[in-house]
């Protein structure tokens, strides 16, 4: 008697999501198994703890052999040995490349060496976030910076290209790379209020305006180094401050365009000389490395502390900036609007972003 017999067989790796976010959590195979318990999968699966610790034990191998692969996202995509659908293989990207807000805040702007890695037991302690969990969100930034930071081309746009990561999280990435080339000053206790999106949105303008790639789409390192010609040539904007006539004709102009419009009007024009010479101070600095690091230091202290402690709100923050940056092309004797409007566009969206009422 014949009989027909439909066979199938399949090699597709099973991966569960949940028990990946615990290996990428850097909990133990006991720990996982723990939680595992917790959550009350022994009832919903009808199996056993040995079992349970069984299938654990499975998936940590398999994500420990595909780690290698993670380091390089390409090679995943192209390899044979694991037969993972393309939806999987981007999730499985994605988390391994994904960090926590605490412990980005920490090492955010420090540079990404073995001095910074050796902190991280400091870094786990504070942020309570395992070991194991800071080495790889430390390393993940390591390895993106290096494969990076000399390329020609967009740095979102690279990251993308070696990393498979979503807009998302390359933009975040951009902004961890372009942090620890300039070493900026993220850590002091008057900054502790700011949070990683702030500092990534001030990134992202920085990039645009401030970089050689804002004037040079092909040159090395375009979006990484700040652009020195244009750092050096912020000096010309101190005759707005040291020209007496000028600064009165500014200060005038903003105050006409901006009378019954604030509610801090007078305080606005008795301490407008000193935000406008805080400004500007801070641009004719820029050429030097410290001052670059102190950006946003400066940027409260010279700016957002003296208008916070006279009670301005947001709104009244931006439209003085929006007068500040626009009357100064009405100054006659005032012959730098370029490179006026190329600062000041950045310093205004930096300050609105870190401005929280």
């Amino acid at each position: 008697m014949a009989v027909e017999l439909d066979v199938f067989v399949g090699n597709t790796t099973l991966i569960d999501k949940d028990v990946y976010q615990l290996w990428l959590d850097g909990y133990s195979v006991n720990d996982a198994v723990a939680i595992r318990v917790q959550s009350g999968i022994l009832e919903q699966a009808g199996t056993t703890p040995d079992v349970l610790e069984s299938d654990t034990m499975d998936h940590y191998r398999a994500f420990q052999m595909l780690e290698r692969l993670l380091h390089s996202p390409p090679k995943l995509i192209n390899q044979l040995l694991f037969q993972i659908p393309p939806p999987m293989q981007a999730m499985l990207i994605e988390k391994y490349y994904t960090f926590e807000e605490p412990f980005v805040r920490e090492v955010l702007g420090k540079k990404l060496s073995k001095g910074t890695k050796k902190d991280l037991d400091d870094v786990s302690t504070k942020t309570a976030i395992t070991l194991k969990s800071c080495r790889r969100q430390f390393d993940n930034f390591k390895r993106v910076f290096k494969v990076v930071e000399e390329m020609k081309g967009p740095l979102v746009e690279n990251i993308q290209q070696n990393f498979l990561l979503s807009d998302r999280l390359a933009g975040d990435y951009a902004a961890v790379v372009f942090f620890a080339n300039s070493r900026f000053e993220t850590g002091k206790k008057k900054l502790q209020y700011l949070t990683f999106e702030d500092f990534a949105c001030c990134a992202e303008q920085l990039i645009q305006n401030w970089t050689l790639g804002a004037v040079d789409s092909m040159a090395d390192d375009m979006d990484v180094d700040l652009d020195r010609e244009f750092l050096q040539d912020l000096k010309d904007l101190k005759v707005l401050i040291t020209d007496k006539d000028l600064l009165d004709q500014h200060k005038s102009l903003v105050c006409t365009a901006l009378r019954g419009k604030v509610t801090i009007f007078t305080e606005m024009e008795s301490s407008f000389k000193n935000l406008s010479r805080g400004l500007i101070n801070i641009a004719t600095k820029l050429i030097h490395t410290k001052d670059v690091r102190d950006l946003f230091v400066d940027l409260v202290e010279k700016f957002i502390e003296p208008c916070k402690s006279d009670r301005w709100n947001i709104n009244d923050v931006c439209l003085f900036l929006t007068q500040y940056t626009n009357t100064a092309r009405a100054l006659d004797a005032f012959k730098h609007q370029c490179l006026w409007e190329r600062y000041m566009g950045t310093v205004k969206s930096c300050i609105l972003k870190m401005y929280h009422d």
